[in-house]
């Protein structure tokens, strides 16, 4: 180019050259050079644009190579098993914990159809997706192995390849399989345990029943004040071990989570009343009050688990009794805060509860007083059935309570009203009455009180004679209710200094009936017995005077046996192996007014069942024990059954005679064909009630 440049400035060659030639050569050099040096210029951007390009592809090449390496990597690294083959189930990859597993190489794998041998295979299920998933127990290297498989179809250029991935997961199956194990062996050990307490159950039943049943009629007989008191205290102490038997079926039953409720309608006033009744004498026996409320705003019927409330409230009102040496306990029935709901309180004035025992006391086999020197018995089990029965109706048990000063147990369920319902009780009308209660304490009385001012009466309360004396005379009283545990010489005292007050009423316990013919003598003009009823209550306030005549619907009535009570006579099967029970039914039917017939074993029964048929004498009734020698209870009846079903007989009511508590034996008993069951220990009232019920639905039949 330099040279170019030279040859066209050397001016020598113009002169020597003609210059019209010279020119037009200049010029068309000077056109050749331009497109050189056009086409230098372009031949070194494509080169630098060359260049880049090798360098983004190189960048790009070193890219691929570094994610392909870190994806065999970590394919390879991976803990699960991958693998690939393609439409001939051919291995186009596999990983290396494939190859560790198996115990071959890589290369011996691939492009062979090789698997793993399966020793087990788990079900299959197939994804939305269309993935396969399964578990295998496969044969390994490192010996057998549970693996969870993932499979589905994957693309790899144009073919389409399945890939399977596999997880170990010997350690996870062998884990649950472990647990099966330890939750059958659980299952059998509970159900050996509820076998057991059914069989020791029955076991102590049936004497328990002979002393229990003995002791009743044993009281029921002349006997001197020692002697009563011997015997009572025979009675007594079987029926504590009834309740502790009892409470030991019903923690086994909520451990097994086995706790139903069953719905029914009750009385709620009835309920609350007769359960502190039950306590009462317990309570009295230590001069201690005891008295019941329920709120009038309740409906009288609910729909609820009567016989569980009940087992709650006696054990918190036995409990608030057993705990408190002086002073009084109240159980008290009122609406709870949300609709349906009712709230149950019993307070006393014991001797209170510690912050760090209130939560212990709800836990199994714990007591307030634990330990070698604890002054109260009991199994600890109590409150913490109680707890699980209100949890199970959706109830919460609380305590508040401190040392000293008391507790209060409350709980609120919800009770929806009964169809057929009315309120508490009719209300007497008391409005502008004036009613003086004098009570040495105001725990039973002020409850008296505010029963009275719902019913609109003005009450006073005062606590001992002078202050009721003073009261006399500031106005018009209606009534005045004399507490008798002010003694009786105070009672006298009042009710002639009261002579002037129409009804002049004194509460007294059923120990205390002996002062009824004096406190008459001395003007009283009618009596209530503590616990206070509400519907007795109302007839002293309303129902023509002279009421000073016994009621049997008061507390502390007679507990003889209505001996009419069952109806018509009955002739009666009755099949029990133990020799004091069957003597125990014979009097218990004797004295009820029927004729039974005492046979031993099943096989027996059936036979003299048979017989009187045929003698056109067929019995009325069949009470049939359970646990019987030779045949029991169950093959008897089930024998019965078929007899009547060939022959075209009358059904006949078979009643099972047993002192197994669980749910199971009594609905073994029901599927046999028995009408149903009297529990051991025998409850005379019970039996008198069933028969009646069983000779109505027979006579209706």
């Amino acid at each position: 180019m330099r040279a170019l440049l030279g040859f066209l400035a050397d001016r020598r060659m113009w002169r020597r050259r003609g210059a019209p030639r010279a020119a037009a050569r200049a010029i068309g050099g000077c056109g050749v050079i331009g497109l050189l040096l056009a086409r230098n210029r372009q031949l070194r951007r494509q080169l630098r644009e060359l260049r880049g390009t090798v360098e983004d592809l190189a960048d790009r090449n070193w890219e691929l190579k570094e994610a392909q390496e870190r994806w065999r990597s970590l394919l390879e690294t991976q803990g699960d098993l991958i693998l690939r083959r393609d439409g001939e189930s051919r291995i186009t990859y596999v990983n290396a914990t494939f190859c560790a597993l198996s115990g071959r190489r890589h290369a011996d794998l691939l492009g062979t159809d090789f698997t793993l041998p399966v020793l087990e295979q788990g079900e299959t299920s197939l994804l939305a997706d269309g993935t396969r998933v399964h578990d295998q127990l496969i044969a390994t290297a490192q010996g057998a192995r549970w693996i969870a498989w993932r499979e589905g179809m994957v693309r790899s250029g144009a073919l389409a390849q399945v890939q399977s991935v596999g997880r170990d997961v010997t350690d996870r199956v062998e884990g649950k399989r472990a647990l099966a194990l330890a939750r059958d062996q659980a299952e059998a050990a509970n159900r050996a345990k509820s076998r057991f307490l059914a069989m020791i159950s029955h076991e102590i039943r049936t004497p328990l029943n002979g002393i229990l049943g003995m002791a009743d009629l044993l009281l029921d007989t002349a006997l001197t004040p020692e002697q009563t008191t011997y015997a009572g205290a025979v009675r007594n102490s079987g029926n504590i071990l009834l309740c502790l038997i009892d409470e030991i079926l019903d923690f086994s039953k909520i451990e097994a989570g086995r706790l139903d409720l069953l719905p029914q309608e009750f009385d709620l006033p009835a309920l609350v009343e007769q359960t502190v009744e039950l306590i009462a004498p317990r309570a009295q026996a230590k001069s201690l009050e005891i008295a019941s409320y329920v709120d009038e705003g309740l409906p009288r019927r609910l729909l609820g688990d009567m016989p569980r409330l009940r087992q709650v409230l006696l054990n918190l009102i036995g409990n608030a009794v057993k705990f408190t040496e002086r002073g009084a306990v109240a159980v008290i029935a009122e609406a709870g805060a949300a609709p349906q709901e009712v709230r149950f309180v019993v307070r006393d004035t014991g001797i209170g509860i510690g912050p760090d025992q209130q939560d212990r006391i709800f836990l199994e086999f714990e007591q307030g007083d634990s330990g070698a020197g604890r002054r109260f018995g009991g199994t600890g089990l109590g409150l913490a059935i109680s707890k699980r029965i209100i949890e199970r109706m959706g109830g919460k048990l609380e305590v508040d309570s401190r040392p000293g000063e008391g507790s209060s147990f409350q709980f609120a369920v919800t009770l929806p009203a009964a169809k057929a319902n009315g309120k508490i009780a009719a209300r007497p009308a008391l409005e502008g009455s004036h009613v003086l209660i004098v009570a040495p304490t105001a725990a039973a009385a002020s409850l008296v009180a505010r029963r009275l001012m719902c019913w609109g009466a003005a009450t006073r309360l005062v606590a001992g004679v002078e202050a009721a004396a003073a009261a006399l005379g500031e106005r018009p009283w209606k009534a005045i209710i004399l507490d008798h545990a002010l003694g009786t010489a105070a009672c006298q005292r009042l009710a002639l200094a009261s002579s002037a007050i129409e009804r002049r009423i004194v509460m007294i316990t059923p120990a205390d009936r002996h002062a009824l013919p004096t406190l008459r003598a001395a003007g009283c003009t009618g009596y209530l017995v503590k616990p206070v009823r509400a519907a007795s209550l109302a007839v002293r306030m309303t129902a023509e005077l002279g009421l000073f005549e016994h009621r049997s619907d008061e507390p502390g009535a007679s507990r003889s046996i209505d001996i009419g009570a069952a109806g018509e006579t009955l002739a009666v099967l009755v099949a029990e192996d133990n020799e004091i029970n069957a003597l125990l039914m014979r009097f218990l039917l004797e004295r009820l007014g029927h004729q039974p017939t005492m046979v031993t074993t099943g096989d027996a029964v059936v036979e003299i069942w048979q017989t009187a048929h045929a003698l056109e004498r067929p019995f009325d009734l069949v009470l049939m024990d359970v646990h019987m020698p030779s045949s029991d209870g169950i093959a008897a009846t089930r024998r019965i059954r078929s007899i009547e079903a060939e022959r075209g007989w009358r059904r006949t009511p078979i009643v099972a005679l047993t002192a197994d508590a669980l749910p199971e034996g009594r609905e073994l008993c029901l599927a046999a064909g028995m009408d149903g069951f009297v529990s051991k220990p025998l409850d005379p009232g019970q039996l008198a009630t069933t028969l009646a019920i069983l000779r109505k639905q027979t006579l209706a039949a």
